[in-house]
C-alpha cells in the first residue's frame, strides 16, 4: 500500500545529514506523518530507502511496525533497523556499518544481495560470452545523468575511427539533454531509447558498453557484457578502480570535457583485443549471479518468522 505523505515547512528541513534538505521537512515531520498514514494497520515491516532519514526517524515507526528493512550505500549516518541492504561492492564493505546499526541488525553487504528485475534472470540465461568482433556498442548512463556524459561520449563517437553496426543510446525520460542527445543519434545513425523496458535486452545483444559507474555497472556484470566505465563521484572512482581490479571493466576517470581522445584511446584497445573482452566477460560471470533478489526476500521471510 502506498500513501502521499505532505511536505512541512522550509524552516523545520534544517538538520545535520549531507541530503537532509532532499526530504523538504524535519525527520520528526515526515515520521508523524507516516505514522499517521500507517495508523489503520499492523504493519510487519517498513522498507527505508532515502539519504535524508536515519535512526531518529525509524526509532519513531519502531512504535507501530514490528520490522525495519533500511537500503542504504553512504554509510554516513546510524540506523535502527533489523535489516540493512548494501548493495555495493566496496574495499571496506564488511567494516563500513560498524556502529551505525544494532548489534544484532542482519547486514546484506554486496554484489551476492543486488536486487536485479526479473528481466535480468532471464536474460541471464540466454546471455553468451563475449568474443569475435564488435559489431555492437551500448551507451547509457543511468535515468539522471545530469551532467551530460551521454552527450559527450557521442562527441567522442563521433570522431571515431571504427565502424560500429550498431550504436543503442540509452537515457532517462528526464534527461535535461533528451532533444539534444536524439538529434546527435539521427544525425550520426544510432539507435535512440528513451525510458526504455528492455535494458536487459539491450545489454544482452551488445558486444561493448560504455557507461556510468553506478547501479548500471553490476547489471553488465549481470549480462557478462565488457564495459568502460566512467564515475561521476568520487566513491564511483573507488568502485570503478575494483572492478577494473578484478577484470571486469576499465575504468577511466571521471568525465570532463576534452576526454573524446581518451574515450577513443580505451575504445582502441578493447576492441583491438577479443581475449581482453572475452575475460572481461567471464570475470562478469564469475562476479555476479541473478539470485540477489531471491536471497534479500528469504532473509526477510526467515527474519519475520522468529518474531513470531
Amino acid at each position: 500500500m502506498f500513501a502521499m505523505l505532505d511536505g512541512g515547512s522550509a524552516e523545520s528541513s534544517i538538520e545535520n545529514l549531507q541530503h537532509s534538505h532532499w526530504l523538504e521537512t524535519s525527520q520528526a515531520s515526515d515520521a508523524a506523518n507516516t505514522m499517521q498514514k500507517l495508523s489503520d494497520g499492523v504493519w510487519d515491516w517498513v522498507v527505508v530507502d532515502h539519504y535524508a532519514l536515519d535512526v531518529r526517524w525509524e526509532s519513531v515507526l519502531r512504535q507501530m511496525v514490528k520490522n525495519i528493512f533500511v537500503i542504504d550505500d553512504l554509510a554516513d549516518r546510524k540506523h535502527d533497523c533489523d535489516i540493512l541492504l548494501d548493495q555495493n561492492f566496496y574495499p571496506d564493505m564488511f567494516s563500513r556499518y560498524g556502529g551505525k546499526v544494532p548489534a544484532q541488525c542482519r547486514q546484506l553487504l554486496g554484489s551476492r544481495y543486488l536486487l536485479l528485475r526479473e528481466e535480468f534472470r532471464q536474460q541471464r540465461k540466454l546471455v553468451r560470452t563475449r568474443g569475435g568482433r564488435v559489431e555492437r556498442l551500448l551507451v547509457v548512463f543511468g535515468g539522471a545523468d545530469a551532467t551530460n556524459n551521454t552527450g559527450r561520449v557521442l562527441e567522442a563517437l563521433a570522431n571515431f575511427d571504427y565502424v560500429f553496426q550498431y550504436v543503442d543510446v540509452v537515457i532517462g525520460a528526464q534527461h535535461p539533454f533528451g532533444k539534444q542527445i536524439a538529434a546527435a543519434c539521427m544525425k550520426q545513425g544510432y539507435i535512440f531509447h528513451r525510458q526504455t523496458n528492455r535494458m536487459a535486452e539491450l545489454m544482452s545483444a551488445a558486444d561493448l558498453a560504455i557507461g556510468a559507474c553506478g547501479f548500471t555497472s553490476y547489471e553488465f556484470a549481470a549480462m557478462k557484457l565488457p564495459a568502460i566505465l566512467i564515475p561521476v563521484t568520487e566513491i564511483q572512482g573507488t568502485v570503478a578502480d575494483l572492478l577494473m581490479g578484478k577484470g571486469i571493466a576499465f575504468a577511466l576517470r571521471p568525465m570532463e570535457d576534452g576526454m573524446g581522445g581518451e574515450i577513443a584511446a580505451a575504445l582502441h584497445k578493447i576492441i583491438g583485443s577479443e581475449s581482453m573482452r572475452t575475460s572481461m566477460s567471464l570475470a562478469c560471470e564469475a562476479f555476479l549471479d541473478t539470485d540477489g533478489t531471491d536471497r534479500v526476500a528469504d532473509e526477510i521471510f526467515e527474519h519475520g518468522g522468529r518474531h513470531e
